[in-house]
């Protein structure tokens, strides 16, 4: 019988150090991911930091297990179009087209079961009625979120960049226009607001332009490259610009010109519009939130005395 408690002790020793040692190293890598600093190599070879979700840098390392299956031809269109939007999003050579879309199936398989499991021990040991009740749509929601939630990542992280080139687009185009108007030639003019300028994600695209004129592309043929990376309107009216202009023998320092101007008044457009949606976009808060409260200052004090008084 003491033989048998002994054993039974020991058993449950070792289980509670097994589990002690797995919780410690879940923890020592999730630590590590969070701590993790990635980055992208340059057309030119510098180094820019690039930084996944945590989410993405815990299960990256199982996403090649399911790489063989989005190899095949019926994924074809699925890994084209995400390649494109991991291209535009400038995360090129840091996450594939197979991860991502096997990250997209890690995501729900096992986030999704991790909630499940999270609601449900909430809903059955809290004893919560509501949560209870609740708990198959919450569950599908869970589901349908980390399903969701890797494409909307790169919807935003592809946002993000945009609207960082489209900011800085009107400024390097006056910068070449004045260089060019100087004396100076499109691709001298090119290279030298390169090594002037802060590195950002339209630095980064003209970086590899230069890069691949100098390896043997045509100009043409660089910027239309760069055009179907980024995938932004303003750049593409303005690199079919350049083009037709390299074609027909026009003046680049006035097609410059022109197309700052052009790109300056949409971004006052945008504005203006954004300026004119924001009373819209404000009346909601302003019924939930603000009204409310003004409601309880203003009557506040009259409803505390006629409650004092018992009306």
């Amino acid at each position: 019988m003491t033989t048998t408690i002994i054993f039974e002790w020991y058993a449950i020793l070792a289980l509670t150090l097994c589990w002690a040692i797995a919780f410690g190293g879940v923890g020592w890598y999730c630590a590590y991911a969070v701590r993790q600093i990635s980055y992208v190599t340059l057309a030119d070879g510098r180094r820019k930091e690039r930084r996944l979700p945590v989410a993405f840098r815990l299960l990256l390392p199982l996403a090649p297990n399911l790489s063989p299956l989005f190899t095949k031809t019926a994924f074809v269109k699925g890994r084209n179009a995400a390649e494109r939007d991991i291209t535009a999003a400038g995360y090129e050579g840091l996450i594939s087209a197979q991860e991502f879309l096997g990250l997209r199936v890690l995501f729900p398989l096992l986030l999704g079961s991790l909630w499940a499991i999270f609601v449900y021990s909430a809903a059955t040991l809290g004893r919560i009625s509501l949560l209870m009740k609740l708990q198959p749509a919450l569950i599908s929601l869970g589901f349908v979120w980390f399903l969701m939630y890797p494409s909307l990542w790169l919807k935003q992280a592809i946002k993000l960049r945009h609207g960082e080139i489209r900011k800085a687009l009107p400024f390097v185009l006056d910068l070449l226009t004045l260089s060019v108007e100087a004396g100076m030639d499109f691709m001298s003019s090119l290279r030298r607001n390169i090594e002037r300028r802060t590195i950002d994600a339209l630095g980064e695209e003209l970086i590899r332009v230069v890069r691949e004129i100098q390896l043997g592309k045509t100009r043409r043929v660089a910027l239309r490259d760069m055009s179907l990376r980024v995938n932004l309107q303003e750049l593409r009216s303005v690199v079919n610009a350049l083009v037709q202009a390299d074609e027909l023998g026009v003046s680049i320092g006035s097609i410059l010109r022109i197309q700052a101007d052009q790109i300056r008044q949409r971004r006052f457009e945008r504005a203006e519009k954004l300026a004119n949606e924001a009373p819209v976009k404000m009346l909601f808060p302003l019924m939930v939130f603000i009204f409310p409260a003004v409601f309880l200052i203003l009557l506040g004090p009259v409803i505390t005395r006629m409650v004092q008084q018992g009306f």
